[in-house]
């Protein structure tokens, strides 16, 4: 993983390098989260729509989008470069200068977005080897950073995200930052753009793929134990989620996201800055 800049670490992940060989055409599935994703393909335009929803389908070289309870379907080829960044909710509003409730369920163009950094892709192709592309990167979203200087957001709605993150109840949630439910409801959902019950469901389910991920990657793949230390009641229920929230089984996730570590027992199929 890259160093992130200090001054845009409370914004953007440390970004995911992908350098992948497949087998023949298909499908990656793209996981819900509660980080916005903004993914920067190199060689050819990168096309996404939503599970099962043909007409959200788009091309082009860069694809954003916010949170969704949904999965993504990003079609591939037999090979893939890019860089992909995950935002928090607050980056949006700090590098794109759009609060994420905008673009909650929404799958654009950055330059729909911020048409300031419509240029990157052509910015990112003239530099050859990774280290130069990501130097280039953390320079455009510095200037982004600079040009908005957005306000944070409210103590109490940043307070209640982290608080839903953790694992807290919605209730708890409410009685801790001051407010009724209803009033929480408005300002999680006019924030993130999804209500505080999904954007909890989210955070637990992020947590689990991430587990799952580690697990495989780790040689050690057992579901139950992630589903338990991600907060479901049972290895049934996180199946009934993920069956939901990726379209398919944990198992088959496995199988189709992660073949390089099925195949051998070491590697990963994108390499991880």
């Amino acid at each position: 993983m890259a160093v992130v800049h200090a001054a845009l670490a409370p914004y953007v992940r440390p970004a995911v390098v992908y350098d992948v060989d497949h087998a023949g055409s298909g499908v990656h599935i793209g996981m819900p989260s509660t980080d916005l994703t903004w993914v920067l393909p190199l060689d050819e335009p990168l096309t996404v729509s939503w599970h099962g929803a043909p007409d959200t389908r788009t091309t082009g070289w860069t694809s954003v989008s916010g949170l969704h309870a949904a999965p993504a379907a990003v079609e591939h080829g037999l090979h893939q470069r890019g860089i992909q960044l995950s935002l928090t909710p607050s980056g949006a509003r700090a590098l794109w200068g759009v609060p994420a409730g905008s673009l909650a369920g929404q799958l654009v163009g950055i330059d729909d977005v911020d048409p300031g950094l419509a240029d990157l892709p052509s910015r990112l192709a003239e530099h050859t080897g990774w280290a130069a592309r990501l130097a280039e990167l953390e320079r455009c979203l510095l200037r982004a950073l600079g040009r908005h200087r957005p306000a944070a957001p409210r103590p109490e709605v940043a307070r209640a995200l982290a608080m839903l993150t953790r694992g807290a109840s919605v209730s708890a949630t409410a009685d801790d930052v001051g407010y009724s439910r209803r009033r929480l409801h408005s300002l999680v959902r006019d924030e993130v753009g999804v209500p505080p019950k999904v954007y909890q469901r989210l955070a637990r389910f992020a947590g689990a793929h991430e587990r799952l991920r580690r697990a495989v990657l780790a040689g050690h793949l057992s579901v139950a134990a992630v589903a338990v230390e991600s907060g479901y009641c049972d290895q049934a229920h996180l199946a009934r989620e993920w069956a939901e929230l990726a379209g398919c089984s944990p198992s088959e996730w496995v199988r189709r996201e992660l073949p390089n570590v099925q195949a051998t027992g070491t590697g990963a199929a994108a390499q991880w800055w």
